[in-house]
C-alpha cells in the first residue's frame, strides 16, 4: 500500500506572457499530443491532449498496483497561449473526488481545489499552481519561468517557483531522432520537478527515477530518462552531502546530555559522550576531562536518542536525507528496483549521499492487469521459487509477497524461502485471508487492513483493486470480540506471527479530509513548502456523503482497536510507515500510543528491539562503547513527551554529524530546532 504515485506538479500561469503554440486565433484545426505512462517499466496509462482553437482537452490516466489517477482537464488558452479558464475534474490514486478550477478575469485570479478557495490580484507575473493537473502542463510554466530574465517568479496560492536548464539530451524514437532539453523545476514541493521539452518548447517528457511520462513513439527510451532522473537528483544531493556532512577527522565530544536507555526505557544521567570514527569509544561522566584535538558539542542538557528504524520504506534518493535529519538511520526496504536500490546502497556506504543503512527485502509479485510494476513479477509457482533463490543470492534479508499472486503458490514459496534463511513478509494475496497466509508459514503480516479484511469480506471479492482500501468501510460493523477475530490473533499469537501495520498511512486514508489539515501533519505543516500545505488539507479517500466520513472514521477506530488487541495479546508491533518516512516516522510512534504503550516503550520498540529484530543488535540500536555512532540530540524528555523528537538539533550517522538547521532550508523547510554549540580544536 505505497502512498507514492507519479504525480507532477501542474502549474497554470496566471497572467500570459509566453506563447504556447502560437496564438489561439490561428489554430483552427485540431491539434494532438499524446502521451504513455511507464512505472517499473511497464506502460500503465495514457495522457491524451487534443487543443482546437483556445480550448484544449486532457484525458489523464493511469494505474498501478491497481490505482491510479482518472482525470478529465479543459482548458480555455488567451491569444499568447496561456490558461485563462482551468477545470481539472476526476479521482485522484486512492479515489478522492477532484473538482479543481481556476479563472483569470480583469487581473484577478480566482481558484478552487481541496483546500477551499481563493482569490489574488498579483502586481505583475505570478504562475498559479494547480494542487491536481496532469504533466503536460510542464510546457505552460515552463515557458513563462524561460520568458522571464531570472526564471523565477511568483507563484499562487504562495511561494516562488524557479526553473533551472540542465543539458541537451539526443532521444530517438518511431519519429526519429531530435534534441530535447531537461530542466529542474524548484520552489513548489520538497524536491525539483524534472521534465524535457523540445525545441519548439513543447513538452516532451516528465521523469522521475521510477516512473516516466513520455511522448508516444518515444517509449524506447524510459529506462534512459529514468537514469537521467537519478543523475539529476544525484547531483542535487551530492551537492548538498557535500555542504552538510561533517566529517571531522577527529573525535568527537558531546558534553552534558542524557542518553535515552532502551533496555531500562529511562534516561540516564548527564553523561559525555565520545565518538571516534565510526564508533562510539567512549561514554563517561558528565564532566570528563577533553583531550587535545577534538572537537566539543554542547549538548546544553538534552537528549541523546539511538538512530530510529522505519521499517516500512521504499526508499529513493529523494527520502534518503529526509530520514537522516529525522532521526532515521536504518531503514528497511520493503520493495524496489534492484538496480536503483543498489546504486543508492553504494552511494551511501561510499559517503557520497546521505542516507540510512538499507536492509533489503525482495518483492515478489503475479503477474495480472493489477500488478504493482515493481521488483520480480513471476507467472509460476516456479518462478516465485526462483525468485525468492535470486534474492538470497543478493544479500536480501527477506522477501516480501504481494497482491497478485497465486494463493497456492505460497506454501512452497515460503518453505523455500525459510530453506534460504530469508524472512517471510508480505500482503495476503488477493482471494485468501490472513488465517491461510499464517498456516503457510509467514513469519510477518504487512498492513493492519490486509489482516482485518478477511474478517469482513466475501468471497470472491478481489483485493488487487481499491476495494482493500474501501471495504474498510465496513469495519464499524465488525465485533472485535466475535470468533473470526479472535482465531487470526490467536493463530498469530502461537505462530509468533509479527506484524507491520503502518498505522499513520491508515490514518491518512480513513481520516484525511479536504479543507482541513491532515492529523498527522499537524505539528509540521507550517514549517513546510505551499505544495506539501495544501496537499496536508487533501482528503485520500472519497469521502462523498456524511454516511461515508462516519464509516471511514468508525473503522480508523476499530484500526486502532484492533492494534491495541494485537498488542495486549502479545503479537509484536513492527514501526513502518509506507508513506517515506521522516516526519510521518514521527507521527507513526506517536500512534503506538493509541496501542496502550508509553514513549519510552515506543522508543525502545523503535531502537533496540527493531536491532535485535534484524539481528544488528551488537552494533546498533543503543548509545554503548563499541557500537556505530548512530544517534540524534533533541532538547526534550522523549520518555515524557514523545513529540519532543519531532525538533532534532543534530544528528550522527556512522560517526558523520548533521545540523537539520543547516539543511532543511534546502528542501523549502522551515528549521524546527537550532544547531548545538560546535568547538573546534583550533577554538580550544
Amino acid at each position: 500500500m505505497s502512498a507514492k504515485a507519479f504525480k507532477f506538479g501542474s502549474i497554470a500561469l496566471a497572467l500570459a506572457i509566453a506563447p504556447l503554440m502560437g496564438t489561439a486565433q490561428a489554430q483552427t484545426t485540431a491539434k494532438t499530443e499524446n502521451f504513455s505512462v511507464i512505472i517499473g517499466g511497464t506502460k500503465v496509462g495514457h495522457l491524451d491532449v487534443v487543443r482546437t482553437g483556445d480550448t484544449v482537452k486532457i484525458d489523464y490516466d493511469y494505474k498501478n498496483n491497481g490505482r491510479g489517477p482518472t482525470m478529465k482537464e479543459e482548458l480555455k488558452l488567451d491569444a499568447n497561449g496561456m490558461p485563462v479558464a482551468w477545470k481539472i475534474t476526476g479521482n485522484s490514486t486512492f479515489g478522492n473526488a477532484i473538482n479543481e478550477s481556476f479563472v483569470m478575469q480583469r487581473g484577478t485570479a480566482r481558484w478552487t481545489d481541496s483546500t477551499g478557495s481563493g482569490t489574488a490580484r498579483p502586481k505583475g507575473p505570478a504562475i498559479y499552481v494547480a494542487q491536481e493537473g496532469s504533466p503536460w502542463s510542464a510546457g505552460l510554466y515552463a515557458r513563462a519561468l524561460l520568458a522571464d530574465d531570472d526564471r523565477s517568479l511568483p507563484a499562487l496560492p504562495g511561494g516562488a517557483l524557479t526553473l533551472a536548464e540542465l543539458e541537451k539530451v539526443q532521444v530517438s524514437g518511431t519519429a526519429g531522432a531530435m534534441t530535447v532539453t531537461a530542466y529542474a523545476l524548484s520552489g513548489n514541493d520538497l524536491d525539483p520537478g524534472y521534465f524535457l521539452l523540445d525545441d519548439s518548447g513543447a513538452l516532451f517528457a516528465a521523469i522521475s527515477p521510477r516512473a516516466v511520462f513520455v511522448r508516444n513513439g518515444f517509449e524506447g527510451e524510459d529506462v534512459r530518462l529514468r537514469d537521467l532522473a537519478v543523475k539529476y537528483s544525484t547531483e542535487r544531493f551530492v551537492t548538498m552531502q557535500a555542504k552538510a556532512a561533517q566529517n571531522y577527522k577527529a573525535p568527537v565530544r558531546i558534553t552534558n546530555v542524557r542518553l535515552f536507555d532502551p533496555v531500562a526505557m529511562a534516561l540516564t544521567e548527564p553523561k559525555t559522550v565520545v565518538v571516534s570514527g565510526r564508533h562510539i569509544s567512549a561514554v563517561l561522566p558528565v564532566n570528563s576531562p577533553a583531550t587535545a584535538g577534538e572537537v566539543v558539542i554542547d549538548g546544553n542538557g538534552g537528549t541523546l536518542v539511538p538512530g530510529l528504524y522505519e521499517m516500512h520504506g521504499h526508499i529513493g534518493q529523494e527520502d534518503a536525507m529526509l530520514n537522516i535529519l529525522a532521526g532515521i538511520t536504518t531503514v528497511r526496504d520493503m520493495g524496489n528496483e534492484i538496480d536503483v536500490l543498489d546504486g543508492l546502497i553504494n552511494r551511501i556506504e561510499s559517503g557520497v549521499l546521505a542516507g540510512p543503512r538499507i536492509v533489503k527485502s525482495g518483492f515478489i509479485e503475479g503477474k495480472s492487469p493489477f500488478s504493482s510494476n515493481n521488483g520480480k513479477l513471476v507467472t509460476s509457482e516456479r518462478e516465485a521459487i526462483d525468485a525468492a533463490r535470486f534474492y538470497a543470492a543478493r544479500d536480501f534479508q527477506a522477501i516480501k509477497i504481494y497482491n497478485s499472486m497465486n494463493p497456492e503458490w505460497i506454501p512452497a514459496l515460503v518453505k523455500e524461502a525459510k530453506a534460504l534463511g530469508l524472512h517471510v513478509m508480505g500482503h495476503v494475496p488477493a482471494f485468501t485471508n490472513a488465517d491461510a497466509m499464517i498456516a503457510a508459514g509467514y513469519d510477518e503480516m504487512t498492513h493492519i487492513n490486509q489482516v482485518m479484511l478477511g474478517w469482513v469480506l466475501e468471497p470472491g471479492e478481489d483485493t488487487r483493486t481499491l476495494l482493500r482500501l474501501t471495504a474498510l468501510k465496513r469495519l464499524p460493523g465488525l465485533d472485535l470480540d466475535s470468533g473470526r477475530v479472535n482465531t487470526t490473533i490467536r493463530a498469530m499469537v502461537d505462530n509468533k506471527v509479527t506484524i507491520d501495520p503502518t498505522f499513520a498511512i491508515h490514518e491518512s486514508l480513513l481520516l484525511a479530509r479536504n479543507g482541513t489539515v491532515n492529523p498527522g501533519m499537524v505539528d509540521y505543516v507550517d514549517h513546510m513548502p505551499t505544495g506539501v500545505q495544501r496537499s496536508a488539507k487533501q482528503a485520500w479517500s472519497n469521502v462523498g456523503n456524511p454516511a461515508d466520513d462516519k464509516a471511514y472514521r468508525g473503522a480508523f477506530d476499530q484500526v486502532a482497536a484492533t492494534i491495541r488487541k494485537m498488542h495486549e495479546a502479545g503479537i509484536f508491533l513492527i514501526p513502518g510507515t509506507d508513506m517515506g518516512g521522516s516526519f510521518t516516522y514521527h507521527r507513526e510512534l506517536e500512534l503506538y500510543q493509541k496501542a496502550g504503550m508509553t514513549p519510552a516503550q515506543i522508543l525502545r520498540r523503535a531502537t533496540y528491539d527493531m536491532a535485535q529484530y534484524l539481528k544488528q543488535d551488537q552494533s546498533l540500536g543503543s548509545i554503548e562503547k563499541g557500537k556505530y555512532a548512530d544517534f540524534f540530540l533533541i532538547q526534550g524528555d522523549p520518555t515524557k513527551d514523545l513529540k519532543a523528537i519531532k525538533a532534532i538539533r543534530m544528528v550522527a550517522k556512522d560517526g558523520v554529524f548533521y545540523y537539520p538547521s543547516e539543511v532543511y532550508p534546502e528542501f523549502g523547510i522551515k528549521p524546527f530546532a537550532t544547531k548545538p554549540k560546535v568547538k573546534m580544536p583550533k577554538e580550544g
